[in-house]
Protein backbone atom coordinates (compact mmCIF):
# COMPACT_ATOMS: atom_id res chain seq x y z
CA UNK A 1 0.00 0.00 0.00
CA UNK A 2 2.79 2.37 0.82
CA UNK A 3 4.41 2.01 -2.66
CA UNK A 4 1.07 2.93 -4.27
CA UNK A 5 0.80 6.13 -2.24
CA UNK A 6 4.39 7.09 -3.09
CA UNK A 7 3.69 6.44 -6.78
CA UNK A 8 0.54 8.57 -6.69
CA UNK A 9 2.40 11.44 -4.96
CA UNK A 10 5.22 11.32 -7.52
CA UNK A 11 2.69 11.35 -10.38
CA UNK A 12 0.83 14.28 -8.84
CA UNK A 13 4.12 16.23 -8.49
CA UNK A 14 5.12 15.57 -12.13
CA UNK A 15 1.67 16.40 -13.51
CA UNK A 16 1.26 19.56 -11.40
CA UNK A 17 4.77 20.68 -12.29
CA UNK A 18 3.74 21.04 -15.92
CA UNK A 19 0.97 23.45 -14.92
CA UNK A 20 2.54 25.23 -11.95
CA UNK A 21 6.02 26.13 -13.16
CA UNK A 22 7.12 29.78 -13.45
CA UNK A 23 6.86 31.62 -16.74
CA UNK A 24 9.57 30.97 -19.29
CA UNK A 25 11.47 33.24 -21.63
CA UNK A 26 11.78 33.36 -25.38
CA UNK A 27 14.02 35.23 -27.76
CA UNK A 28 13.88 36.28 -31.37
CA UNK A 29 16.23 37.97 -33.75
CA UNK A 30 14.42 40.73 -35.61
CA UNK A 31 15.17 42.77 -38.67
CA UNK A 32 15.43 46.51 -38.73
CA UNK A 33 16.77 48.99 -36.26
CA UNK A 34 19.60 51.45 -36.59
CA UNK A 35 23.19 50.32 -36.20
CA UNK A 36 25.62 53.07 -35.30
CA UNK A 37 29.32 52.42 -35.81
CA UNK A 38 31.71 54.64 -33.84
CA UNK A 39 35.37 54.71 -34.77
CA UNK A 40 38.39 56.95 -34.50
CA UNK A 41 39.72 58.69 -37.60
CA UNK A 42 42.39 55.97 -37.85
CA UNK A 43 39.63 53.41 -38.42
CA UNK A 44 40.04 51.82 -34.99
CA UNK A 45 36.64 51.11 -33.37
CA UNK A 46 35.57 52.99 -30.24
CA UNK A 47 35.27 49.76 -28.26
CA UNK A 48 33.08 49.73 -25.13
CA UNK A 49 32.43 53.48 -25.28
CA UNK A 50 29.41 54.97 -23.48
CA UNK A 51 26.40 55.59 -25.71
CA UNK A 52 23.36 57.72 -25.01
CA UNK A 53 20.41 57.88 -27.41
CA UNK A 54 17.93 60.76 -27.16
CA UNK A 55 14.53 60.67 -28.83
CA UNK A 56 13.09 63.73 -30.60
CA UNK A 57 11.58 66.29 -28.20
CA UNK A 58 12.60 64.30 -25.11
CA UNK A 59 14.68 65.44 -22.17
CA UNK A 60 15.28 61.93 -20.80
CA UNK A 61 17.55 59.44 -22.59
CA UNK A 62 15.71 56.89 -24.72
CA UNK A 63 18.46 54.30 -24.31
CA UNK A 64 21.99 54.12 -22.94
CA UNK A 65 24.68 51.51 -22.94
CA UNK A 66 28.07 50.75 -24.44
CA UNK A 67 29.34 49.90 -27.88
CA UNK A 68 30.57 46.39 -28.54
CA UNK A 69 34.23 45.62 -29.20
CA UNK A 70 33.74 46.64 -32.85
CA UNK A 71 32.31 50.06 -31.93
CA UNK A 72 28.71 49.11 -32.87
CA UNK A 73 25.49 49.97 -31.08
CA UNK A 74 21.97 49.13 -32.24
CA UNK A 75 18.63 50.68 -31.28
CA UNK A 76 15.07 50.65 -32.55
CA UNK A 77 13.43 54.10 -32.83
CA UNK A 78 9.74 54.24 -31.95
CA UNK A 79 8.83 57.76 -33.15
CA UNK A 80 9.80 59.74 -36.26
CA UNK A 81 12.04 62.79 -36.00
CA UNK A 82 15.68 63.67 -35.40
CA UNK A 83 17.39 61.31 -32.98
CA UNK A 84 20.60 62.32 -31.19
CA UNK A 85 23.34 59.74 -30.63
CA UNK A 86 26.26 60.59 -28.34
CA UNK A 87 29.30 58.32 -27.95
CA UNK A 88 31.90 59.12 -25.28
CA UNK A 89 34.99 56.95 -24.73
CA UNK A 90 35.70 58.71 -21.39
CA UNK A 91 39.28 59.60 -22.35
CA UNK A 92 38.51 62.81 -24.24
CA UNK A 93 36.84 61.65 -27.46
CA UNK A 94 33.18 62.43 -28.02
CA UNK A 95 31.11 61.75 -31.10
CA UNK A 96 27.67 63.22 -31.67
CA UNK A 97 25.47 62.15 -34.56
CA UNK A 98 21.97 63.13 -35.58
CA UNK A 99 19.78 60.68 -37.45
CA UNK A 100 16.52 61.61 -39.15
CA UNK A 101 13.87 58.90 -38.98
CA UNK A 102 10.81 59.20 -41.24
CA UNK A 103 7.25 58.05 -40.49
CA UNK A 104 7.93 54.55 -41.81
CA UNK A 105 10.79 54.30 -39.22
CA UNK A 106 13.51 54.33 -41.87
CA UNK A 107 16.63 56.46 -41.81
CA UNK A 108 16.44 59.48 -44.11
CA UNK A 109 20.19 60.06 -44.07
CA UNK A 110 22.85 57.43 -43.49
CA UNK A 111 25.31 59.60 -41.64
CA UNK A 112 25.43 63.20 -40.51
CA UNK A 113 29.02 63.65 -39.32
CA UNK A 114 30.29 66.42 -37.14
CA UNK A 115 32.70 68.91 -38.61
CA UNK A 116 36.09 67.40 -39.40
CA UNK A 117 37.80 69.37 -36.63
CA UNK A 118 35.17 68.42 -34.04
CA UNK A 119 35.62 64.71 -34.65
CA UNK A 120 39.41 64.95 -34.80
CA UNK A 121 40.15 67.04 -31.69
CA UNK A 122 38.37 67.44 -28.37
CA UNK A 123 37.42 70.94 -27.16
CA UNK A 124 40.37 71.18 -24.76
CA UNK A 125 42.83 69.95 -27.37
CA UNK A 126 41.64 72.67 -29.78
CA UNK A 127 42.08 75.38 -27.10
CA UNK A 128 45.57 74.13 -26.27
CA UNK A 129 46.46 73.92 -29.96
CA UNK A 130 45.28 77.52 -30.51
CA UNK A 131 47.42 78.79 -27.62
CA UNK A 132 50.44 76.89 -28.93
CA UNK A 133 49.97 78.35 -32.41
CA UNK A 134 49.83 81.90 -30.99
CA UNK A 135 52.99 81.35 -28.93
CA UNK A 136 54.69 79.76 -31.93
CA UNK A 137 53.92 82.75 -34.18
CA UNK A 138 55.20 85.22 -31.58
CA UNK A 139 58.28 83.06 -31.02
CA UNK A 140 59.04 83.11 -34.76
CA UNK A 141 58.60 86.90 -34.92
CA UNK A 142 60.83 87.51 -31.90
CA UNK A 143 63.40 85.03 -33.19
CA UNK A 144 63.47 86.79 -36.57
CA UNK A 145 63.93 90.20 -34.89
CA UNK A 146 66.74 88.80 -32.73
CA UNK A 147 68.40 87.29 -35.81
CA UNK A 148 68.21 90.70 -37.59
CA UNK A 149 69.80 92.51 -34.59
CA UNK A 150 72.68 90.04 -34.47
CA UNK A 151 73.16 90.39 -38.23
CA UNK A 152 73.21 94.21 -38.00
CA UNK A 153 75.90 94.14 -35.27
CA UNK A 154 78.24 92.07 -37.45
Amino acid sequence: MKPKIATIIVLIIFISHAFLHAHGVRGKVGKGGIVMIAEYDTGEPMSYAKVEISAPNSKLPFQSGRTDRNGRFCFFPDVPGTWRLVVNDEIGHRLELKVNVDKSMKIETDFLPQGALDSYFSKYARVLMGICIIFGIFGCILGWKGFKKIREKN
